[in-house]
């Protein structure tokens, strides 16, 4: 009985602290947050948010290519002066940030001009690490934009003076899908935040010049 009590309250509680924490990860983004790119601040860094370039069933991932092409937007403005990509390389035959690298490259993006993290698994990573390892205290971050809100929270978090630039969405089955489980990410971010929990790997500093 005094478990079935305890649940009874328990829900409503976790359900009740995901909403509050949706609403202040996506409130706290609304004046750094932009969606076209003249009005976009200028930055010396854009940092671009890791995702695999393909889905499970071979085809282009939209959130890979709408992010390239939001980089690469920038970059040909004039709003930022060096690309650092954030992603997964935890496995030999998988590499984000590499394949992100090519594609910017291949569009006109001079390799100099890039810089590569292989140790974003996850957007507290990447952003911790940005702070901790690239030494950058302003940035662009580069995503979609319920991916970009969370990473203005963590950026924060971290010190950084961060912008977040919005790259095209994705509707349909697959999109809903994916902002599902966006709230369960930034209830996990607002307790990572609380814990003070770190990036699973540092390492030695890298400057960006």
């Amino acid at each position: 009985m005094n478990y079935l009590k305890t649940l009874k309250w328990l829900i409503p509680f976790a359900f009740t602290y995901i909403l509050v924490v949706n609403f202040w990860v996506s409130y706290q983004a609304k004046n750094s947050i932009y969606n076209t790119i003249s009005e976009t601040p200028k930055n010396k860094v854009g940092i671009v948010l890791g995702a695999s370039k393909y889905t499970s069933n071979g085809y282009i991932n939209l959130y890979y290519k709408y992010r390239l092409e939001a980089a690469i937007s920038l970059y040909k403005a004039g709003k930022i002066e060096f690309i650092l990509i954030s992603g997964d390389n935890s496995r030999k035959e998988y590499d984000e940030p590499t394949d992100f690298k090519k594609d910017l490259i291949a569009r006109g993006v001079p390799g100099c001009k890039i810089y590569l993290d292989y140790a974003g698994f996850r957007t507290l990573d990447s952003m911790a690490r940005a702070k901790q390892i690239f030494g950058l205290n302003s940035a662009t971050i580069i995503s979609q934009k319920f991916h970009n809100e969370r990473a203005l929270y963590l950026a924060n978090h971290f010190n950084i003076n961060a912008v977040a630039f919005n790259a095209k969405d994705i509707g349909g089955r697959y999109g809903i899908k994916t902002k599902i489980r966006e709230y369960l990410a930034r209830t996990k971010a607002s307790t990572d935040v609380l814990f003070n929990v770190g990036p699973k790997f540092l390492g030695k500093q890298i400057k960006i010049i």
